[in-house]
């Protein structure tokens, strides 16, 4: 196989940066950790609103066993009135990403 070899310079603005893709799927992947939402973040994660969260995911007996932090979750349930919903974020994000199929099965 022959090669070409060329000296090229490009110039990077000085509001960017050059990384490699090793590097940004690492810095992607840590992107959520040690982050909490409450139910306001979610809803504008997910564009829906908390009334149709709840229904179609976090009272479904299915995805609840494995969501509560009582069952060892990322999801704090409240436990009286006023209390917040908290998600982990980093879990959530994959938890929705995974179930994606599972959560719109039933929907109507």
């Amino acid at each position: 196989m022959q090669k070409l070899q060329v000296s090229l310079t490009i110039p990077v603005p000085n509001d960017m940066v050059l990384v490699n893709k090793v590097e940004f799927e690492e810095m992607k992947a840590n992107e959520l950790k040690g982050i909490y939402w409450n139910m306001k973040d979610l809803e504008k994660r997910t564009t829906r609103k908390s009334e149709w969260l709840k229904e179609n995911i976090f009272y479904q007996s299915r995805f609840r066993k494995i969501l509560d932090s009582e069952n060892g979750g990322f999801v704090y349930y409240p436990k009286t009135k006023g209390q917040a919903w908290v998600f982990q974020a980093s879990k959530m994000s994959e938890f929705l990403e995974k179930q994606f199929s599972k959560i719109f099965k039933e929907v109507n």
